[in-house]
């Protein structure tokens, strides 16, 4: 909560029950006023004309009420004040220390039966609200109790948000088939890897639902690629930096399509934090750079991609007819291991923005 505030010559000081303090400029709070001249509350969009505003604009007078809960502004060029509350100024605080972002990384030996939610529970609001708290949290969820056909893998998409088409569809069935360009569609060993690094927007959530498993082997694989990110940046910084600053290129060739794209494999946003990982050296695209970082990059994905294929850091468990599979592209790399057999799979994607969406209507965060 908000314990006091100071108002300065060109901002105002807030203070927070937990001892830390954020200063925030006069001119970003006034053209962040949400009264009804400056914000359409239908829309949700600003109303307020920034660049007729005055940059030197005082404060008149500020106050804290409903227990801290929020502040209320008095501005010069306003007739009724404005309220800012203790939410809206910590989740636009540049004091990191203020925020938590619930998530929580993992190997192996950390995990239990947490995030196995039944289908049933997820038509209620809780649970669905249970759901992706889960999914936010840890960054795969399986969902047991599903109907087997590709009606429950829809449901849950149009639940989050909607189903995603890229080159394989919409929605897709598939088991091993030879004649397509994809190594998803064979029966080897598939190690740890995120999908679509030759997409300039590649999927935020993939969902593989079990419809058939008639077969031996075949084990999902997951692994927290910010749990192995958090590890290299505190072991060697020196690799984390090659990993978030080097651009790598993927591609697709195949199906009559020719896709391309690049970004480092811990891609990390303005503050320097990490958002995405990406990788995936199946579909890794010839690069070139002098020798001797040519050198430390071979070297930083080999300790990359040792760390993922390692059982410390993976998550196995074969997916029984019934059971959907659902996670984070942009977090979980995903594998599957060799199998004899047959091995039916219904999925698709979902865009990250409407999974984020999603997750903030239902407050997770």
């Amino acid at each position: 909560m908000i314990k006091k505030i100071k108002i300065l010559s060109e901002d105002i000081q807030v203070f927070f029950s937990n001892e830390s303090h954020e200063i925030y400029p006069n001119i970003w709070l006034r053209d962040h006023a949400k009264d009804e001249k400056n914000w359409d509350k239908r829309s949700n969009q600003r109303r307020t004309f920034t660049a007729t505003l005055d940059f030197n604009l005082k404060i008149e007078k500020a106050e804290v009420l409903g227990n801290g809960k929020y502040i209320k502004i008095f501005w010069p060029d306003l007739i009724n004040p404005v309220s800012y509350s203790y939410e809206f100024l910590l989740n636009n605080s540049l004091n990191n220390k203020l925020k938590t972002n619930g998530l929580k990384l993992w190997k192996e030996k950390e995990l239990n039966n947490q995030n196995f939610i039944d289908f049933e529970k997820v038509k209620s609001r809780e649970g669905f609200k249970e759901f992706l708290k889960l999914l936010h949290q840890f960054g795969f969820v399986v969902m047991t109790n599903c109907k087997t056909d590709i009606s429950s893998v829809e449901s849950i998409a149009n639940k989050i948000g909607y189903v995603r088409n890229s080159i394989f569809g919409g929605l897709w069935s598939f088991e091993s088939n030879e004649d397509k360009a994809d190594s998803a569609y064979t029966q080897e060993e598939l190690r740890p890897h995120t999908d679509a690094t030759y997409s300039n927007d590649a999927p935020g959530l993939q969902l593989l639902l079990c419809c058939e498993y008639k077969a031996k082997g075949g084990h999902s694989i997951m692994v927290d690629g910010f749990k192995i990110a958090e590890i290299i940046k505190k072991e060697n910084k020196e690799i984390f930096d090659i990993l978030s600053s080097i651009n790598v290129k993927g591609n697709y060739i195949g199906d009559g399509v020719f896709l391309e794209a690049e970004r480092p494999i811990f891609n990390l946003n303005s503050k320097n934090e990490l958002f995405q990982v990406s990788f995936n050296n199946y579909d890794r695209a010839p690069f070139r750079f002098e020798k001797d970082l040519t050198i430390k990059f071979y070297e930083a994905i080999k300790r990359f991609d040792l760390m993922a294929n390692s059982k410390e850091y993976q998550w196995r468990h074969i997916l029984k007819p019934g059971e959907l599979l659902i996670f984070n592209n942009w977090r979980i790399l995903h594998g599957r291991g060799s199998f004899e057999g047959t091995r039916k799979i219904s999925g698709c994607y979902i865009n990250k923005e409407d999974f984020d969406s999603s997750c903030r209507i239902n407050g997770i965060y």
